[in-house]
């Protein structure tokens, strides 16, 4: 008894090194991967490689450029990008912005209305709409714009089609009571699909997409690291505790 009372609190303290907690969610043929991130310090976005000034474009590279003391539990693609990895629309990165929020209309599925923004500091969080967050003046250490809105004030996107037959792995992030909920499939979903999920299994109000086929997780708990792709920016959960 005195064994496994100390395997299972040895479980309890790995289980409390990182503030995500994972799960998946099996909906039909699909299953969703779902990180709620709960402590918003420990939540970063990542671009360059300040030392060389090279787009990290891998986990494995953000993972190498970390000091010792860091552990990364957690990490995803975070916003749509252009050819030469620059974001497309607004980002924010420790309070310093390296690009404006982009209020274009175009083709594509950052231009599909509304577009929206991710934002947080270390005590809140937002997903807004593209128009809202120009208004709100949000205090952002952390931000990144990406589109389309999937679900806005509770309603799923209307440009959403129900019985669309274009299917892809999609990732986006979500929020409830200050909490963000990052999803990404394991098989293909429409736009629609993957809207409903969130507005019916995670009851959330506001989500925004991050992209498709190109999405990629890192989950330290899984040992899931996805390399399929070359990305633009990156959310990475880091606790540095040790680093202090």
């Amino acid at each position: 008894m005195k064994t496994l009372l100390l395997v299972f609190l040895s479980m309890c303290m790995v289980a409390k090194l990182h503030a995500a907690q994972y799960q998946s969610i099996q909906v039909g043929q699909v299953l969703y991967d779902v990180i709620k991130i709960e402590k918003l310090d420990q939540l970063e976005l990542f671009l360059k490689d300040k030392n060389s000034n090279r787009y990290y474009q891998r986990f494995s590279r953000l993972q190498e450029n970390l000091p010792a003391c860091a552990q990364m539990s957690f990490a995803m693609n975070a916003g749509m990008y252009h050819a030469d990895f620059r974001p497309v629309g607004l980002y924010v990165e420790h309070a310093k912005q390296t690009s404006q929020l982009n209020e274009d209309t175009g083709f594509g599925n950052f231009f599909m209305q509304p577009n929206g923004v991710l934002a947080w500091n270390h005590q809140k969080a937002v997903i807004q709409t593209t128009a809202d967050y120009k208004k709100a003046k949000f205090n952002a250490q952390f931000a990144t714009q990406s589109g389309p809105m999937l679900i806005n004030n509770g309603k799923i996107n209307p440009q959403f089609l129900p019985n669309s037959n274009s299917l892809k792995i999609r990732n986006g992030v979500g929020i409830k009571d200050n909490q963000l909920y990052f999803v990404i499939s394991q098989q293909r979903v429409s736009f629609y699909q993957f809207a409903q999920f969130f507005k019916q299994q995670l009851q959330i109000d506001q989500a925004l997409y991050l992209d498709g086929s190109i999405s990629s997780l890192y989950l330290d708990e899984t040992k899931r690291h996805d390399k399929r792709s070359n990305l633009g920016p990156i959310v990475a959960e880091i606790d540095r505790k040790a680093c202090k």
